[in-house]
């Protein structure tokens, strides 16, 4: 049966410039996965060794859906001594990506064009990542469509297996309806602490009192992508989840 994603896929075209990118820098910054039934899968035996991918070990951020980079370049550049591994399945963005980190001079970032939803149970093993960052997916804005909302109760618990310990899952949307899903799934999760529990209510949700939103995260990069949404009159909305030790999950 076909999976349902969380993610329209898009051309893996390239024009010459991003080509020339690709073909000179692909096998520094992309990682060769083994793949599963699609092309954006991996397969089921596949996993991930962050220590031999990066030559040495430290805290590893996941950015799911890097776009061009902006976000995970500024952050590999401002912490060398953190590791970037990123998730995206649209190939310009990949290559733009690589262009920005060599513009940049870093070498602590890597790509897997792959879905992350389906990637996440498989390649890492339980409490190895850092943060988790899930900034601008796919809003799917009609209702009938909310089902491939990559936020939901599932993938929280994929993502909660591998944080460490208080470390957090940072999101954010521009889409109120998703924010207030993603506020719902952090604070329904057994894994996940909300540190803004009832903070900023918003005049705009379906409980106007609530509230349960985080200020702007001072490392999230003002994007291209979220200055285009501000300029259509949307509203960004951070959202922060806690992972909760384990002897107080279970």
């Amino acid at each position: 049966m076909a999976r349902t994603k969380s993610f329209t896929r898009r051309s893996r075209e390239l024009p010459p410039n991003l080509q020339r990118t690709w073909q000179a820098h692909a096998d520094k910054f992309v990682v060769p996965v083994a793949r599963g039934d699609g092309y954006t899968t991996v397969a089921p035996d596949f996993r991930l060794d962050l220590g031999a991918l990066f030559g040495r070990q430290c805290a590893v951020t996941v950015e799911i859906g890097s776009g061009t980079g902006e976000q995970a370049v500024h952050a590999a550049k401002a912490n060398p001594d953190r590791d970037y591994l990123c998730f995206e399945v649209w190939v310009p963005g990949i290559a733009k990506l690589m262009s920005k980190a060599l513009d940049a001079g870093v070498d602590n970032i890597r790509v897997i064009e792959a879905d992350a939803q389906q990637a996440f149970p498989i390649i890492f093993d339980e409490a190895t990542i850092a943060e988790v960052w899930t900034f601008f997916p796919d809003p799917w804005r009609k209702s009938r469509h909310h089902k491939r909302r990559l936020v939901s109760d599932d993938f929280a618990k994929d993502v909660a297996r591998v944080l460490v310990d208080e470390g957090a899952w940072r999101l954010a949307t521009d889409w109120d309806n998703y924010a207030w899903q993603m506020r719902d799934v952090i604070e329904r999760a057994d894994d996940f602490d909300n540190p803004y529990l009832g903070q900023r209510p918003d005049p705009a949700d379906n409980d106007p009192m609530r509230g349960g939103f985080a200020p702007r995260w001072p490392g999230r990069l003002m994007t291209h992508f979220e200055r285009r949404g501000i300029d259509q009159g949307r509203i960004s909305h951070d959202i922060v989840g806690i992972r909760r030790p384990r002897h107080l999950a279970q």
